[in-house]
């Protein structure tokens, strides 16, 4: 996940997930592997991009609020959440941003 998503033109949402890590693996990069994966085939993803160092931060992008919200209530990626609260995360924070403009090179 080196690259920088290719957005559409706004609007569209991204969801920020901001977390720290509690100590080891326990299948944690398997999952989170699968939940990219998982999302990708989800009606209204367009992207991910993803950095950890002290802190991790993901954020994907998506075309509408309907489209997060059926991810969120989607069986895998619940059942990735009820692990992240017990075993993989000692704190987390989720944002929702509509983004109205972008601009880059």
């Amino acid at each position: 996940m080196s690259e920088i998503t290719q957005t559409p033109e706004p609007p569209y949402y991204a969801v920020i997930f901001s977390s720290h890590r509690t100590e080891g693996d326990n299948g944690y990069s398997e999952m989170a592997k699968r939940m990219v994966e998982l999302a990708s085939e989800q009606p209204g993803f367009l992207g991910v991009e993803s950095a950890r160092e002290n802190v991790g931060i993901t954020v994907s992008y998506w075309a509408s609020l309907e489209a997060i919200t059926n991810w969120k209530k989607n069986a895998e990626h619940r059942e990735a959440q009820r692990l992240g609260h017990q075993q993989w995360y000692s704190s987390f924070r989720v944002r929702v941003a509509k983004v109205e403009h972008e601009y880059g090179i």
